[in-house]
């Protein structure tokens, strides 16, 4: 097999193909895969130009997560000390040596790319200017600026009085500063660039010709350097952007006697220790400089040291400040209200008549947060549990458990103060929820809670769940799309309960029905679906399986599809990021399709579906398929009855399936989009149109009916 720009696939971690013989796509090779499709939609003519824009945010900023938490992994395995470890350590090697030529290779694309798209913004009356390209007017400006606004986040050290540079933080980029005197004598200082203050982006009054101006603060801080070291005899100033970015692995004290947020909130700190994995930098910077740079930031070996554009850290363009031209955006797509729904009745009532669900962002999130609020009144409930992972900023579903603690409901949330770089936050939320009264449970240790639940226990009559995709955060509900199921089945209610018993006892032994939670039932579970599609195959019966998930990397997983699509098992799998399967290989996956879809949303729902023998047992739920979600966390996944709801979701699928505009065949290529029809098929819009004709139709119902009385 031929990948990535012609060079060979690399061996997995640790083995090339499963035990089977079935190729096996080491998880972070198809990472890079993930992340070029993202920089794809950079480079798309069809792609408003800001969309485009944030998509370069997007890769840059994933690509400083993948170093900080997988290259991290991978360096520390190859620096494993002792001959019987020697073949993890070769191995890790030649993934870290495979990762970094990947990096490279789309480096050099990233920039051109940049250098494109900042052009046809300058196209569009939208220009980005250097520090040589003020007039007089923007140069009075910046200096204003600069001095009212800039100036007091501005916080110079001389190179010299660094031990190390790298216990700075890495999430700024830093300026290199060059200074000379008249005799030709040189200091060296660095500036953090203040970015979580002031921004990335400055922008200047429009000019007299309608062009609007921004500039990076990078150059605004150029232009101010002799602001910045007065009257000390520099002449010339200099200044050249890098970036380091270090492990982000948590050094946990468990011996301590300090409680888990003390011992979380402590561990947060030992990032800042991290070691430096890689280094950006402006290949512009004098080799005296870099040298003296790269010395104080203590690198070694297998460390990867990268000549870079006069910028670094894209990912501020995430937030880049054209919000006012619509022209160059996706149009608004306002979420529909579910019809069933709209009414301003109680949320809960109707739940208790039929299982009721909302797809976000389609739909608004709202409803969830209502459910919270209307439970957090009632006199009817008496207990409200819920599983939090991530959080928005100013939390509505947060407020909504607080006021029910105020009217002496029994709240227990459960948070998990592990969630990667929401720790503080997580941190910050407990303290708040326990100030209120709220019961705040930190979950298993060694088993990470990443379920997304809630149980409201009322005093008579049934009690209701909601088991989402997706987080309780409203601001993620906007962007990514997740289903949440809400529902007073008894036979499900009962067992979310369970969940929270397991949580509270975690050696308790639960027996699950309807719903599959690991570590108790959900490799076997899946893994029996699978295999009764494998016996009706054989057997000369219908057989499929449609998936739509983030990952799929787990070998025994991967292995068992590949046999189902041996045995003639239709496969279609919807995967977003990591996906250790290649379709269409010869004796393997003939009958096997793999997609991923990269839109305006964020694709994040979990859906499984199997034939079943025509019943179609279908299942939404928290979990990808890789080794951690499978063995080693609290994940819940519930089986779907309502007709509805079922329904909604092979629509999802088949359509995501569909997608010719924003579809990619997932596997060992560079760029291949999926099959193109004609006109093109975008599944997100498709599924926005349908979503808004169901409300469309309701109202013209509610309307005739409103003309008959």
């Amino acid at each position: 097999m031929r990948c990535f720009h012609g060079m060979k696939t690399p061996q997995s971690f640790f083995s090339e193909t499963l035990s089977s013989g079935a190729p096996y796509v080491n998880r972070d090779i198809s990472w890079m895969y993930f992340n070029r499709r993202i920089l794809h939609e950079a480079e798309r003519e069809d792609v408003p130009l800001l969309e485009r824009i944030s998509f370069l945010g997007i890769y840059s900023n994933n690509l400083d997560e993948f170093f900080r938490v997988r290259m991290a992994t991978i360096s520390r395995m190859a620096e494993i000390k002792g001959k019987q470890v020697k073949q993890v350590r070769d191995e890790a090697r030649q993934l870290f040596q495979q990762l970094s030529e990947m990096d490279g290779k789309l480096s050099d694309e990233y920039g051109d790319t940049v250098a494109k798209v900042t052009s046809e913004l300058r196209d569009k009356g939208i220009s980005i200017v250097n520090e040589t390209e003020l007039n007089d007017e923007q140069k009075h400006y910046i200096r204003c600026l600069f001095r009212n606004k800039i100036s007091g986040f501005i916080s110079p050290v001389w190179l010299d009085k660094f031990s190390e540079i790298s216990r700075e933080s890495d999430s700024h980029v830093h300026l290199a500063i060059q200074l000379t005197k008249p005799s030709g004598h040189m200091d060296y200082a660095v500036i953090e660039l203040p970015t979580s203050q002031v921004g990335r982006f400055v922008k200047i009054p429009t000019t007299k010709e309608g062009v609007s101006v921004v500039m990076y603060l990078d150059d605004v801080v150029r232009f101010a350097l002799p602001m910045i070291f007065p009257g000390m005899g520099y002449t010339d100033f200099k200044a050249y952007s890098f970036k380091f970015t270090k492990d982000a692995e948590m050094e946990i004290d468990n011996d301590s006697h300090n409680g888990p947020m003390d011992k979380i909130a402590k561990a947060v700190k030992s990032r800042k220790k991290g070691a430096t994995l890689r280094v950006l930098y402006d290949k512009e910077m004098p080799r005296e400089l870099l040298k003296a740079i790269m010395k104080k930031l203590k690198l070694d070996q297998l460390d990867t040291v990268q000549p870079s554009g006069h910028y670094q850290n894209h990912k501020d363009f995430m937030s880049f400040p054209y919000a006012c031209r619509p022209d160059l955006k996706y149009p608004a797509w306002p979420p529909a209200i579910p019809p069933e729904l709209k009414e301003n009745g109680s949320l809960m009532a109707g739940v208790m008549e039929k299982d009721r669900f909302i797809h976000v962002p389609y739909h608004t999130f709202d409803y969830v947060i209502r459910l919270l609020q209307e439970a957090a009144v009632s006199r009817d409930v008496r207990t409200i549990k819920i599983t939090l992972y991530r959080l928005a900023k100013n939390s509505k579903v947060v407020e909504a458990l607080k006021c029910a603690a105020r009217n002496n409901k029994r709240v227990t949330a459960v948070i998990e103060l592990m969630a990667r770089f929401d720790e503080e936050s997580n941190i910050h939320y407990a303290r708040e929820m326990q100030d209120a009264g709220i019961n705040v449970v930190f979950g298993v240790e060694g088993l990470k809670i990443h379920s997304k639940i809630i149980l409201i226990e009322r005093k008579k009559g049934r009690n209701i769940a909601v088991v989402g995709t997706g987080n309780f955060h409203e601001g993620n509900a906007k962007v990514y799309t997740d289903y949440f199921m809400m529902t007073s089945r008894p036979e499900i209610t009962k067992e979310v309960g369970q969940v929270f018993d397991v949580i509270k006892k975690p050696y308790a032994v639960p027996k699950f029905n309807k719903l599959i939670v690991p570590p108790f039932n959900m490799r076997q579970r899946f893994m029996g679906l699978i295999e009764d599609e494998i016996a009706a195959a054989k057997a000369g019966r219908e057989a499929w399986i449609k998936i739509k998930i983030n990952h799929i990397t787990d070998p025994g997983m991967t292995d068992a599809l590949y046999r189902a699509s041996q045995a003639g098992v239709k496969v279609d799998l919807l995967v977003r990021g990591n996906c250790s399967l290649i379709p269409d290989v010869k004796g393997y996956s003939e009958n096997m399709r793999a997609h991923g879809i990269i839109d305006r949303y964020l694709e994040h729902s979990r859906i499984f579906i199997f034939n079943a023998g025509g019943k179609q047992l279908t299942f939404l739920g928290s979990a990808d398929w890789m080794p951690r979600n499978l063995d080693r966390r609290i994940e819940v996944v519930t089986e779907v009855d309502d007709p509805i709801l079922k329904a909604d979701l092979l629509n999802t699928v088949t359509v995501g399936m569909e997608d010719s505009r924003n579809g990619h065949i997932v596997g060992l290529v560079d760029r291949h989009p999926a099959p193109v029809t004609d006109p093109p098929m975008r599944s997100q819009q498709a599924l926005y149109d349908y979503y808004r004709q169901q409300v469309k139709e309701q109202e013209t119902k509610d309307q005739k009916v409103k003309n008959q009385a």
